[in-house]
């Protein structure tokens, strides 16, 4: 994945009703660790990180890539929004679009935190990129992270198998005042 060009980073935080995205800070380490670590949150994405290897690996504040927010609930991380161009050659359609990924801590999930988390980062990247449509992988199988896409307003382009499991593959497009 690459970077989404010539957006300033890390920008203001983002508020909603709820929640604030933000760039990754110290205090964020375990929360890091702990999101990386767990078999839940990587059901259907290859399996969990050894936290050994985490916590050998895992720097003192967490690295503040560029499209990375950390997703804040009452001053805590509870889960990570990612905005990356996509580069693989592998999903023609999806090649040099903004790509949408996002992980968040089982103890969050059923709230609705990972759809209005997403909804505001899709909301910054309409503003800070206009008209920049974002694509959206996920496994078929991953029930709860199609319902989130479909939420969201990500349409299907196609379904494909890789990683030995049927692919999603959803386009969004911002929604731009008719003049």
């Amino acid at each position: 994945m690459g970077d989404l060009g010539s957006i300033t980073w890390p920008p203001e935080p983002i508020t909603t009703e709820r929640l604030v995205l933000r760039a990754p800070e110290a205090r964020d380490r375990a929360a890091f660790i702990e999101l990386l670590a767990s078999p839940e949150v990587h059901t259907f994405l290859g399996g969990p990180r050894p936290r050994e290897e985490l916590e050998r690996e895992m720097p003192a504040v967490p690295e503040p890539w560029p499209g990375s927010f950390v997703v804040e609930l009452d001053g805590s991380m509870i889960g990570q929004i990612l905005l990356r161009r996509a580069v693989e050659a592998h999903r023609p359609a999806a090649a040099g679009k903004a790509s949408l990924g996002y992980l968040f801590l089982p103890r969050a999930w059923g709230s609705g935190y990972a759809t209005e988390a997403c909804a505001a980062a899709l909301g910054w990247l309409a503003d800070a990129l206009p008209g920049e449509p974002v694509v959206l992988a996920t496994q078929s199988a991953n029930l709860g992270s199609m319902r989130l896409a479909a939420k969201l307003g990500f349409t299907e382009v196609e379904r494909f198998e890789a990683w030995g499991a049927e692919q999603w593959l959803g386009r969004w497009s911002p929604v731009t005042p008719s003049g």
